[in-house]
Formats: structure tokens, C-alpha cells, sequence
């Protein structure tokens, strides 16, 4: 009887003591990508495109904020991360810019249905804060082809490249330069892959 008492109140300390833990860390403040409003002249309305996954080095596809401290140093952002993988965030905002433009037929991911004119495949290359220049600035550099889906040709290929500064100070004014930087490579993506298809 006396171990069985003994017993519960140890497993009751250990459950105390692993709570405690838990409440005293700190969540993460979370952040995503906005939508980019992309107006294109051109219309290719018969073209219907497919958006995959861009690829990335692994420091690219998490969920972390990386941040340049020196040439060649990647660290992240502390108390911070992305809402999901930032290749998927990349992907889901470059579909919904040219949902947004109105400028071809139709646009998905992989496994949305779509008879495929072309795809849309992106190099995630940069992707964060340059903190060791002064003033500190975001660099967004995607490379991207244009694949004709029916005969697997490249009809085209660029690299997009856009840097931003850093206005302000915390987590807030390091995401609002990524966001500025990321919305202008997207409106360049956009205009350039409807004008090349």
C-alpha cells in the first residue's frame, strides 16, 4: 500500500514538473507569405500551367527563417518560423499570382487534373536576411524554366534575383523585407513566364 502511494505521488511530481517545463517555453511566432496582385497585358487563356514544389537545399525546405550572419553562415531566425515548409509557401503563393493575374487558362499543383500545357519549375536558391551588411537586407533568388509538359523541352529559363531592406528592428521587420523582396520576384516571374509561353 505504502509503495503503491509512494508511487502516484512520484508519477504525480513527474507530470508537475514535465507541465511546468512545457508552460514555460515560449511559442514561436508564426508568419507566412502574401499574396502578390500580379497585372499582366499579355492573356495566353488557352495555356493552362503546372506549378510544382520548387526544389531547395534542406536550410530552404523547413520551416525556419534563415539569416546570414557572415559570407557563407546560415542561422535562423530565433522565436520565429514559417507557417509550413517554405517550399510549399513559395509554391502556393507563385499558384495564387497567376490565379491572380487572369492571364492563362488555369493553373494548379501536381495532381490538380489540369491538362498541362507547361510547367512552371523553380530553384529555390536564396531565400533570407543578409544581417552582416549594414542595413541589413532580405535576398529572395529563384532560378526558373519554363518546361513544355507535352514534349519535355525548356522553352525558357531565367534566374530572378530582388533584395530588400530591413526597416525597423524583431522578427516583424525581417519578414515584412522577405515579403517585399519575395512579391517583387513574383510579379517578375509572372509577366516573364506569360510572355514566354
Amino acid at each position: 500500500m505504502l509503495k503503491s502511494i509512494l508511487n502516484y505521488r512520484l508519477a504525480v511530481l513527474g507530470a508537475t514538473a514535465l507541465l511546468a517545463g512545457c508552460a514555460s517555453s515560449t511559442p514561436l511566432d508564426t508568419f507566412s507569405l502574401s499574396t502578390t496582385q500580379v497585372q499582366v497585358a499579355q492573356k495566353r487563356k488557352n495555356v493552362q500551367i503546372l506549378v510544382p514544389t520548387p526544389a531547395a537545399l534542406k536550410a530552404l525546405d523547413s520551416e525556419n527563417i534563415v539569416i546570414h550572419d557572415a559570407p557563407g553562415s546560415i542561422t535562423y531566425l530565433k522565436g520565429a518560423q514559417w507557417g509550413d515548409r517554405l517550399t510549399n509557401l513559395v509554391q502556393a503563393r507563385l499558384v495564387q499570382a497567376f490565379e491572380n493575374s487572369n492571364a492563362v487558362g488555369g493553373v494548379g499543383r501536381p495532381g490538380d487534373g489540369l491538362a498541362i500545357n507547361y510547367q512552371v519549375q523553380a530553384d529555390l536558391r536564396d531565400f533570407g536576411i543578409t544581417a552582416s551588411s549594414s542595413p541589413q537586407t532580405a535576398r529572395i533568388e529563384l532560378a526558373v524554366r519554363v518546361l513544355n509538359d507535352k514534349t519535355g523541352e525548356v522553352r525558357a529559363t531565367r534566374v530572378f534575383t530582388s533584395t530588400a531592406p530591413v526597416s525597423g528592428a524583431g522578427n516583424k521587420a525581417y519578414i515584412r523585407a522577405l515579403d517585399a523582396g519575395f512579391n517583387d520576384v513574383t510579379r517578375q516571374i509572372v509577366a516573364w513566364v506569360v510572355s514566354v509561353i
